[in-house]
């Protein structure tokens, strides 16, 4: 990768000061239940850092940069072991790693030297042998999707590279595939489609003379997932059972043998009342059902949005990263309402197995195969939302939990934000012949198939199967794109764009896709600036 030296700098705090990472790994070590349980835990950063820098210059950095000078200590290299075991938690190779950009960027700027830099959290325990510290460390400090779990203080020589993607154009034959043969591609291939679906588009691909191509393949099964479309909600429904004036009611047909057909299930209820009450007079409804979030008045100047979604599949198998995501996903959704807004609050609502209905160890229910502890989702799950809007400078006004041990194998985790806009930048439209600009974070590979993934079923395989799908979220860099668009918006010579939203569950599928969904749309996807160069 590179022939610069690797240095290792660890940050701890003082003797004497407050250590609450230290606090909290103590906390969750011992929930584990290991034997012999830890007495005491110590936590310490790691940066390692790979430049052209003297030793001398890795020692200022350590301490103008990375140490606070009043309540840490810096140790260059490994300190020696500080308990009986020791554990290093580390992103695998090509994980995002936010917090090592913050440092590649800082050295940069002070410096004027290109780095890479690597991040980890060490562990160590006292009154706990190596076979436990890994155990705790399995269960409670990483995760196998993304994090690498090293028995020794890691100082490589170089980093390891990422497995390489070349990039070509795939042809999918779809002509000749019989209906077993549509349903083993669209499970293989994680587009799970319906059969119905995969017929649709190989009939079309036939009156078109040729085969789809990969990227039009997934742009289809990201478009109709059931995270981006709502298939389900949108559905038509039939009922049996008592519903008065069912006959009366917007898109109810009642059928011969009393059962009811209810035509979009969406329209046919929350939405078909809201309209209803606007056609009553409610004015204060300014935006919804059309926007990336509802956006009602607040004053005769101001507006506020509120937009909600869950997050299930990808807090299953990484709790911390799929609420993160879940969160800043609906914080980019407030950014791209109308012509911007600027959000103001988090919210969230959890559903979650009872933490102590399960275990390891034979004292309760044994827990599935392939499920987290539902101790472990609610508390990562809790401060991936927590984490990713403090970041931000966004607070978690509220929130609330609800213990059903259904829940244990597939969690629902609402994230919610609040927003506020001058009521004059409401809405928004592309116009023929704009401009596509994408403001942001790089584009990488994780997150792919998080939106079909979301039609997935949930199985013991899919920790594994799609580690890939979890996105790793960067709020700093979002906190920086949001200065941008509202500065961009409030331009005194008027909004510098006609049109804004979201790269959402599909990336540019998803945003190119809803706004140029009646006009058509060019892109050069080659140009988009990548993580992984």
């Amino acid at each position: 990768m590179s022939q610069d030296t690797v240095h290792r700098v660890e940050i701890r705090p003082r003797a004497g000061a407050p250590d609450p990472k230290s606090d909290e790994a103590a906390r969750e070590a011992a929930a584990v239940g290991v034997a012999p349980a830890p007495t005491r835990v110590e936590h310490a950063s790691v940066y390692l850092i790979q430049a052209a820098l003297s030793p001398a210059d890795i020692e200022e950095l350590a301490r103008t940069l990375l140490a606070d000078p009043v309540t840490d200590e810096f140790v260059i290299g490994a300190a020696p072991p500080r308990g009986d075991a020791l554990i290093e938690v580390h992103p695998l190779p090509g994980v995002t790693d936010p917090d090592a950009e913050a440092v590649e960027l800082a050295i940069q700027t002070v410096l004027g030297v290109e780095a890479v830099v690597r991040t980890g959290r060490r562990f160590d325990f006292t009154d706990t042998d190596a076979a436990g510290a890994r155990t705790i460390a399995e269960r409670s400090f990483a995760n196998p999707v993304i994090n690498a779990i090293h028995d020794t203080p890691y100082h490589p020589d170089d980093f390891p590279a990422a497995a390489t993607h070349p990039a070509s154009v795939v042809e999918v034959p779809l002509d000749d595939l019989d209906d077993t043969d549509l349903e083993r591609l669209s499970r293989e291939g994680h587009l799970f489609l319906s059969l119905e679906e995969m017929r649709a588009i190989q009939a079309e691909y036939r009156r078109l003379g040729r085969p789809p191509r990969e990227i039009e393949l997934e742009t289809l099964a990201q478009t109709w997932s059931e995270h981006c479309v709502h298939k389900t909600l949108k559905a038509r429904i039939r009922y049996e059972g008592d519903l008065p004036n069912a006959a009366s009611r917007p898109g109810h047909t009642v059928n011969d043998d009393g059962s009811i057909t209810i035509d979009n299930l969406l329209a046919s209820t929350v939405a078909a009342a809201t309209h209803e009450l606007m056609a009553d007079g409610i004015d204060w409804c300014l935006s919804v059902f059309v926007d990336n979030a509802g956006v009602i008045a607040f004053d005769d100047a101001h507006a506020v949005c509120f937009k909600v979604e869950t997050h299930n599949h990808p807090s299953a198998i990484e709790p911390y990263g799929g609420a993160a995501t879940g969160i800043g996903g609906c914080i980019r959704d407030i950014m791209g309402t109308g012509l911007g807004a600027r959000p103001i609050a988090a919210t969230d609502v959890f559903c979650v197995a009872r933490p102590d209905a399960f275990s390891r160890d034979g004292s309760g229910r044994p827990l599935p195969a392939g499920c987290l502890h539902p101790k472990r989702i609610l508390r990562q799950v809790v401060a991936g939302v927590r984490d990713y809007g403090n970041r931000m400078g966004i607070p978690t006004l509220g929130g609330a939990v609800w213990f059903d041990d259904d829940y244990v194998g597939n969690p629902l985790v609402y994230c919610g934000c609040v927003g506020v806009m001058p009521r004059r930048f409401v809405t928004g439209d592309a116009r023929p012949g704009d401009r596509i600009i994408v403001l942001g974070g790089r584009t990488g590979r994780d997150g792919i198939h998080g939106a079909t993934f979301s039609s997935a079923e949930l199985t013991d395989t899919h920790a594994d199967e799609f580690s890939h799908a979890v996105q790793i979220g960067n709020p700093v860099a979002q906190k920086k794109t949001l200065d941008a668009i509202l500065e961009a918006r409030d331009e005194p010579a008027g909004c510098l764009f006609a049109a804004i939203t979201d790269c959402g569950a599909g990336g540019f599928s998803s945003a190119v896709g809803e706004m140029g969904e009646t006009l058509g749309a060019t892109v050069q996807l080659e140009k988009a600036p990548l993580k992984y160069a």
